[in-house]
């Protein structure tokens, strides 16, 4: 059965998520839907490259579809769009090897967050609106103590004893533009939460809730801090999902 590769983005604000869920309305749900009515009755199957909580956006999503069909893939994708809310929209669709896997040839994965220091009219879904004084200084230097192999138990809700959770971060680094301040995180892959749960930890040092050298202590205790100081979902996009170049 034909592979191909979809690259897609979406204001995930109106669903629960990417993943299929039972009654509830969901990205991966929407994406189905589409292709389903594009061609028929054919068996297909899709995979995501990795799950999107609810309320989170993607940039450039990645998921593979098998599916029998004598479209070429620019026909394809312009009916998928048609099929599909405007809130979601594929970016590019190609055929692939078999052996490409959205989720298990990933290499690494990039999330960007969105921090605002003013009220805004318009970015409101898209934003986290953080009212205190933040100290970036303080937050980039909170940040360095993240970076590297560690293990993240404190950052997640993923049991330990079922899955591991260490991660590699590879870069963590903040940037600020205008009211605006845009964490971007580099991974391996990420936990359950775990990228909303550094934010929230970033913006505590950036109001000097907590020292920079706090961060690391939180790493090795297993405080259940983190989970209080949760980011909401609204500031949060998956970036950019990194294969090899053979994939």
């Amino acid at each position: 059965m034909p592979r191909f590769k979809l690259t897609l983005e979406y204001a995930g604000t109106r669903y629960r998520g990417w993943q299929i869920q039972t009654n509830a309305r969901t990205v991966q749900g929407e994406l189905n839907r589409a292709i389903a009515s594009v061609i028929g009755r054919r068996p297909f199957d899709t995979y995501g490259s990795g799950r999107t909580d609810a309320g989170v956006h993607a940039l450039a999503q990645v998921a593979h579809l098998d599916a029998n069909v004598t479209l070429t893939p620019g026909a394809l994708l312009s009916r998928i769009n048609d099929a599909l809310p405007a809130d979601i929209n594929l970016l590019a669709l190609e055929r692939v090897p078999a052996r490409f896997h959205a989720r298990h040839s990933a290499v690494a994965r990039s999330y960007l967050y969105q921090i605002s220091r003013r009220r805004t009219a318009f970015n409101k879904p898209f934003v986290w609106w953080v009212r205190d004084e933040l100290d970036v200084a303080r937050m980039r230097a909170a940040a360095e103590r993240l970076v590297g192999f560690g293990d993240f138990r404190a950052f997640t809700d993923d049991d330990p004893e079922e899955k591991s959770t260490t991660v590699l971060v590879e870069k963590l680094s903040l940037t600020e533009d205008g009211p605006l301040i845009r964490v971007r995180i580099v991974g391996s892959h990420f936990l359950w939460k775990m990228v909303r749960r550094i934010v929230g930890v970033l913006v505590e040092v950036g109001r000097g809730g907590l020292a920079p050298a706090d961060v690391g202590k939180l790493m090795a205790s297993g405080s259940g801090l983190p989970a209080r100081l949760t980011a909401p979902p609204s500031g949060l996009f998956l970036e950019e999902v990194f294969y090899r170049p053979e994939s």
